[in-house]
């Protein structure tokens, strides 16, 4: 597929997803008799540098209408949602006659119950405290990042949080080991400009999701602000280097991974990764939507690593921004190239089987959240059981590049002990 860039978004986009694959495959596991049934068709891909988008379709070319949820950065924004430390908690108890939730009763949401204050004797690395105060159920993606508080948290497992909520554990993850003391009472999303929202990359998302393990998250921050020091800088930041014809290097001087995504430097290469899609990216999203479109197949440096599915075209345009600059911000990272993955082998990664070992858990009537290994991938789908709902809401499957980093640590960085 020649590059974007010269055939012109809109064309090269028009010829890829015109060009269908036969086939069909994955199937919804672990969701409802229809989930189960529907089945995914890969497109051509999108290409962007070392970056290869493959969106996807369902194999009836349908999507879901409009879905109830909202979404992290909409509820941060609106100020609907609310995340603190855990030793904060009683000021997250809501008010009685809250609007836009259902009635009370006895000052409480009926069917929720009493927050033991006990649970919350101090703030803790690996929890937060969240609060939906809408009248909608809160989607959470994991590798959602939160800053604030005392250290910038990322979400560890996609989960579904109903509305009115009062105040539950949010397990996280650190990705700022440097840091202990306050920055603010609550958190916010990271970078609340539409235009840079972003969640971690696949590297750091895999630690989260699959290793589940803190010292295995610090270490892939570390190494992915190592890198991204190392890394070129893009054109527009820094000049270049008259002697070796390469731009110099950028001390990024932080040890949190949403503000290293945040300085300008880095900020300017996920930028000139995600260019070609982020450019136009409403002739994109119009196509997608046109399509039908449901996810994305992504493949870096010409290796399928992972793919992010929804239940509908809108809830995949939601996040579309976000999830394409974690995707441009792994393909800056340096790693062994290969030759350009096809539609074939995008459909094939699908299409392979999740058999093996399945763990799930959940919330009775609200999500099932269930991770399937096998066959050197895991799967993690999110099942929503509200009622008017009993789908799949997001299925997220990656390649597991090394099996035995999620068994042992490496002890390569020791971050600080927190007192």
């Amino acid at each position: 597929m020649k590059n974007l860039g010269r055939l012109g978004l809109a064309g090269a986009l028009l010829l890829a997803l015109a060009a269908f694959v036969q086939q069909s495959g994955v199937k919804a596991a672990g969701g409802p008799e229809e989930s189960s049934k529907s089945s995914y068709r890969v497109l051509a891909p999108i290409e962007s540098g070392n970056l290869l988008l493959f969106p996807v379709v369902r194999a009836n070319s349908k999507s879901l209408g409009g879905t109830p949820f909202l979404t992290l950065d909409e509820g941060i924004k609106s100020g609907q949602v609310e995340v603190t430390e855990a030793g904060r908690v009683q000021g997250l108890v809501r008010q009685r006659g809250t609007i836009g939730v259902p009635p009370y009763y006895n000052g409480r949401f009926p069917g929720v119950p009493v927050p033991d204050a006990n649970r919350y004797r101090g703030d803790q690395v690996n929890t937060l405290v969240l609060v939906n105060n809408s009248d909608k159920p809160l989607l959470l993606l994991a590798g959602e990042i939160v800053t604030g508080g005392k250290q910038d948290r990322v979400i560890a497992k996609d989960r579904i949080v109903p509305a009115g909520s009062e105040p539950i554990d949010l397990g996280v993850f650190c990705i700022e080991p440097g840091r202990w003391t306050a920055s603010s009472a609550t958190f916010g999303a990271a970078d609340k400009t539409p235009a840079h929202s972003f969640m971690v990359q696949p590297t750091v998302r895999e630690q989260a999701m699959v290793a589940k393990d803190q010292q295995q998250v610090w270490e892939s921050v570390h190494g992915v602000i190592s890198r991204m020091e190392a890394a070129p800088a893009a054109a527009a930041n820094l000049p270049m280097n008259a002697g070796s014809g390469a731009m110099y290097p950028h001390a990024i001087g932080t040890t949190s991974y949403a503000k290293a995504m945040e300085d300008s430097s880095v900020s300017a290469k996920v930028d000139e990764a995600a260019a070609p899609v982020m450019k136009s990216r409403d002739e994109v999203l119009a196509q997608l939507r046109k399509e039908n479109a449901v996810g994305v197949v992504v493949a870096v440096r010409g290796e399928i690593v992972w793919a992010d599915l929804f239940a509908s075209t809108d809830l995949l345009s939601r996040y579309w921004t976000k999830l394409v600059r974690s995707y441009a911000a792994e393909s800056l990272t340096e790693g062994e190239g290969h030759a350009a993955s096809s539609v074939a082998d995008a459909q094939s990664f699908l299409d392979a089987s999740s058999g093996g070992r399945e763990t799930s858990e959940g919330d009775v009537g609200v999500y099932r959240y269930s991770e399937l290994h096998g066959g050197g991938t895991e799967t993690f789908v999110l099942e929503s059981l509200l009622s008017g709902t009993g789908y799949d809401v997001h299925i997220s499957k990656l390649r597991l590049r090394n099996a035995q980093a999620h068994i042992k640590p490496p002890q390569l960085y020791n971050p600080p002990i927190y007192r």
